[in-house]
């Protein structure tokens, strides 16, 4: 299992750590690797630390000044975990990604490979974003995504979404934590709201965000607050209070999840009305006939979103051709395909082996 821990509940004040409830965290994960289970920490709080360091008041807004506070409080973030897994003579490892350390299949796959080991080796990996290089085209946005990411690559059972927030309320209607969401819907989505934290990113529609990846992935999550006592052992046994979300059935298979959710798509390719079920039903590749366009300006090989005769994007895949020729294919079929690629009348412009639904 996953188990992501956000700034709030990891510190008392702005570089304040909670090490009493960080060292509540430990025991419980140190009972939970007793009986058998693995588990991945996603820690947040190397920024908030660093503002501490620095006796700063709000969130900086530059990228340098959050990177520095990054670079300050990510060896007092470790230390701190280290600290409180000692007294269960368990080791931690740092790791430190960026959405490209997933986007290229290689480097994926070495991820993977990595934590595989070190849980062989019985080491409790704890995972950040690498904020100190992290810019805008390469951050996965907050630690909700990246606990979502890493739950689907490690091929986890669960992931826990410790907050602040006790769950998903209700606030429009009963006022109270709704228990299970068995699907993400628009008035799911319309519970959620933001965060007015100085020290964290994202709030509950992230946490939803995540929820619907991970799901997706056929990995349970919860969403309950970091505050209540034993929350990740009364959670997996039913009684704590917080939000379960429902896995989708059978998980896809680990190379779509790949295209379908660690990837930022170089453009689109528009595709007519026939095509969309052609696409969604049949399982087809998509051919140049089915396509009336494309936007953006990516090269074979790139991968892209799929979008309707609405611009709703429903799939994303591997573009067997670049933009410039992909437009000039849109269309075309038979004799006229032929007078561009000789001896072929049926060209795939996704294969769908590199096609996934979203």
């Amino acid at each position: 299992m996953v188990v992501k821990l956000g700034t709030g509940v990891l510190t008392s004040g702005i570089g304040q750590l909670d090490t009493a409830r960080i060292a509540a965290v430990c025991a419980e994960i140190a009972a939970l690797r007793a009986r058998g289970t693995e588990v991945i920490v996603v820690s947040s709080g190397a920024v908030g630390l660093g503002m501490g360091a620095l006796k700063l008041e709000r969130r900086p807004r530059e990228l340098s000044k959050k990177q520095a506070c990054a670079a300050i409080g990510q060896s007092r973030l470790m230390q701190t975990w280290q600290a409180g897994f000692a007294p269960h003579f368990l080791t931690v490892a740092q790791v430190l990604l960026t959405h490209e350390d997933l986007r290229g299949r290689a480097r994926f796959l070495g991820v993977q490979e990595t934590l595989r080991q070190l849980i062989a080796y019985g080491v409790i990996p704890i995972i950040n974003e690498n904020d100190t290089v992290s810019a805008a085209e390469i951050k996965f946005g907050d630690n909700d995504t990246l606990s979502a990411m890493v739950a689907s690559l490690t091929h986890a059972s669960y992931l826990v979404i410790l907050s602040t927030a006790p769950g998903l309320v209700d606030l429009k209607g009963s006022g109270k934590i709704v228990p299970v969401v068995e699907k993400i819907t628009p008035e799911i989505e319309a519970m959620a709201g933001g965060t007015t934290s100085e020290t964290a990113t994202g709030g509950m529609i992230s946490k939803i965000s995540a929820a619907r990846l991970a799901t997706k992935a056929g990995c349970g999550v919860f969403i309950a607050s970091g505050a209540e006592p034993e929350i990740i052992t009364r959670l997996l046994s039913g009684r704590g209070p917080g939000t379960f979300f429902v896995p989708n059935g059978l998980p896809m298979d680990a190379r779509k999840r790949w295209l379908a959710y660690f990837q930022r798509p170089a453009g689109t390719i528009f595709v007519n009305a026939r095509a969309v079920p052609v696409l969604r039903e049949q399982g087809r590749s998509l051919l140049a006939v089915g396509v009336t366009g494309a936007a953006g300006e990516f090269a074979a090989g790139d991968i892209i979103n799929i979008a309707g005769p609405e611009q709703e994007v429903f799939a994303r895949g591997k573009a067997a051709f670049g933009s410039e020729e992909i437009s000039a294919l849109a269309g075309k079929h038979g004799d006229d395909l032929a007078a561009l690629y000789p001896s072929r009348k049926r060209l795939e412009v996704v294969h769908r082996n590199d096609l996934v639904l979203l």
